[in-house]
């Protein structure tokens, strides 16, 4: 499965999809996040794809939809929004809804990756 993640403002917040990116077995990684988050680096390879996450609700579900239509193999993702407030969420699942493309969140637990 592929997994896609929110990396907004925050640091603190990166540690979750670091983990999860670790941790899980994904056959594709992208990050979607502002300039500050173009600096995330991690062990595993990743897609990076800058998004202006100060756009108005609609805008930013529009701007998701055009970067991220195409790049998906299966039906379905994992999803981690760990990272990002409501706003950015909304336009995010939005977005993927819209593609379509299903969606299975995705959190590290001390158990493990587990599907929410």
């Amino acid at each position: 499965m592929e997994l896609i993640a929110l990396l907004s403002s925050g640091k603190g917040t990166w540690a979750q999809v670091s983990g999860l990116m670790k941790h899980g077995e994904w056959e594709k990684i992208i990050l979607l996040g502002s300039d500050f988050a173009k600096d995330f680096k991690h062990e595993k390879k990743f897609e990076f794809i800058k998004v202006d996450l100060n756009k108005k609700l609609k805008e930013l579900r529009d701007d998701l939809s055009q970067k991220l239509r195409g790049k998906f193999e299966g039906m379905e993702v994992a999803l981690s929004i760990a990272s990002g407030d409501g706003k950015e969420h909304m336009a995010l699942i939005s977005a993927l809804i819209n593609l379509p493309i299903g969606v299975r969140f995705a959190a590290l637990t001390k158990e493990g990756v587990i599907d929410l």
